[in-house]
């Protein structure tokens, strides 16, 4: 009967852990400083949120994630794992702005061939 009981309060906890994992914090990443960049995104460390900062006052906002991986230490596997906790304004993240421009472009009318 105790072992049940643990396999259950483990079981809750697990889900109560992989349920504030899947709703995970975005970070506006044009606007966020250090520790909030420290503190949200994945294998970002003090020193890259820094150089993340730095690069932002240095060159501008950013304009899409996939910028954020000229940032010295910061590569494009580390944006794809962070890709649903950034955001470049508001409260969507990138790969939201990424559909909705991809829709856009799919509305435009093609130009017509001419001979």
């Amino acid at each position: 009967m105790k072992f049940l009981n643990t396999l259950l309060a483990s079981l809750a906890l697990t889900f109560a852990l992989a349920g504030a994992a899947i709703a995970g914090e975005t970070v506006n990443i044009n606007t966020a400083d250090v520790a909030t960049l420290d503190r949200v995104l994945l294998n970002i460390g003090p020193s890259k949120a820094q150089a993340i900062v730095d690069y932002r006052k240095t060159h501008g906002a950013f304009r899409s994630a996939e910028q954020l991986a000229e940032v010295k230490g910061v590569g494009l596997k580390t944006v794809e794992k962070n890709r649903d906790r950034i955001s470049l304004g508001g409260a969507v993240p990138a790969r939201a702005q990424v559909a909705a421009r991809q829709q856009a472009a799919a509305a435009q009318p093609k130009p017509v061939a001419r001979r």
